[in-house]
């Protein structure tokens, strides 16, 4: 060190493993009160939660195998974590699991089932969990992870919840985030709810989604990888949810290519819906905190949206349809006080009282 040049009070964290380093988000602020947890991968969270507990329990044992079905980011998340423990991992892949994430899934040590390509969301999810029952039928010692179901994923969100209420000032918050296996947007408020904030939350849905009544609709462009449900989920609560957005696909590409654009965060397209939602709901409320959950990064949309930058809308244009009931729900942007009600009966387990029934597909319009 030069003489008289003042020591740098910085300091990194040495991490002990990679899944340390990548399950912390980074808080951005974006607009005034709003701020993104922008993650690598925030599965890493319920992965590890999940994996930590079982083992502590007994219910797993180092070198047994795991095997889940997933969309992508829990995939790699599960891998990493069964690497940490010295467990084995086995995915059951949808479609949307491309050749990067398939590599970086072999290299990790899973071996992967990929499903063929399916007619509609509902047949692949059906396949996956179809395969899936097939494999532990013909393995009894592989343990089944569950994630669509089992409340262990809930559990790794505590920690966030804790890191949030070290980073962030006291307050009320609301929180925006997208409701797939419904495992952080519900994990992560009811820690927080429990530590004392008063916390809103907002949960963020695709058209043609069972979880939250929008599966009369298809959107001919994609279903957002890793939210919504064409079957229903156990790891969903929804009287947890005070407001809910349902977006397509043109709506969340407008989202994640302006957070790009405005503010050099490169997310995919979950973390943009909900975003898009986010901005709408601080203008309302300016004095209030609000904390949009990311995901996961840009990078397996990068041909399907940011190759297409120049089609996406201006986001400063788009404004919600508010609804007052589920009846009156329509493309390509609606917002509902949900109001912590119940599920709704398509999107209850047969235990809840469900009873799912197809229904008529409305098609949207690009």
């Amino acid at each position: 060190m030069r003489s008289g040049a003042r020591q740098s009070a910085a300091t990194a964290t040495v991490h002990e493993h990679i899944t340390d380093a990548v399950k912390t988000p980074d808080l951005i602020r974006l607009d005034g009160e709003v701020v993104l947890a922008r993650f690598e991968t925030m599965k890493v969270y319920a992965a590890l939660g999940a994996v930590r507990s079982l083992l502590r329990r007994g219910r797993v044992v180092p070198g047994q195998t795991l095997v889940d079905s997933s969309s992508g980011i829990y995939a790699v998340a599960l891998a990493m974590a069964c690497h940490r423990y010295g467990l084995r991992c086995h995915i059951v892949a949808s479609t949307t699991v491309d050749a990067t994430m398939l590599a970086q899934l072999e290299i990790l040590g899973a071996t992967v089932d990929k499903m063929p390509p399916s007619q509609s969301l509902r047949l692949d999810q059906e396949l996956r969990v179809r395969h899936v029952r097939q494999l532990l039928a013909e393995r009894p010692d592989f343990h089944w992870m569950r994630q669509y179901h089992d409340a262990v994923h809930h559990e790794g969100y505590r920690e966030f919840a804790e890191l949030l209420d070290a980073s962030l000032p006291d307050g009320p918050l609301t929180v925006v985030g997208a409701v797939g296996t419904g495992a952080s947007t519900g994990g992560l408020a009811r820690a927080l709810r429990e530590s004392g904030r008063a916390v809103r939350l907002v949960g963020i849905q695709p058209f043609g989604s069972v979880t939250f009544a929008s599966e009369q609709f298809s959107d001919p462009e994609a279903i957002i990888a890793g939210i919504g449900s064409s079957i229903p989920f156990g790891n969903v609560h929804h009287e947890l949810y005070d407001t809910v957005h349902w977006l397509d696909f043109r709506h969340a590409m407008a989202g994640a290519v302006g957070l790009l654009r405005r503010h050099a965060v490169f997310a995919g397209l979950s973390t943009g819906a909900a975003h898009l939602a986010a901005s709408w709901e601080a203008a309302r409320d300016p004095g209030r905190l609000h904390l949009v959950l990311g995901a996961d990064t840009g990078h397996r949309y990068a041909e399907r949206v940011f190759t297409r930058h120049a089609e996406a809308l201006d986001p400063a244009g788009l404004r919600p349809r508010p609804i007052a009931s589920l009846d009156a729900l329509r493309p390509p942007w609606s917002v509902m006080e949900w109001g912590r009600r119940a599920a709704p009966e398509a999107a209850r387990l047969p235990e809840q009282g469900g009873a799912p029934a197809p229904v008529p597909t409305v098609e949207m319009q690009p």
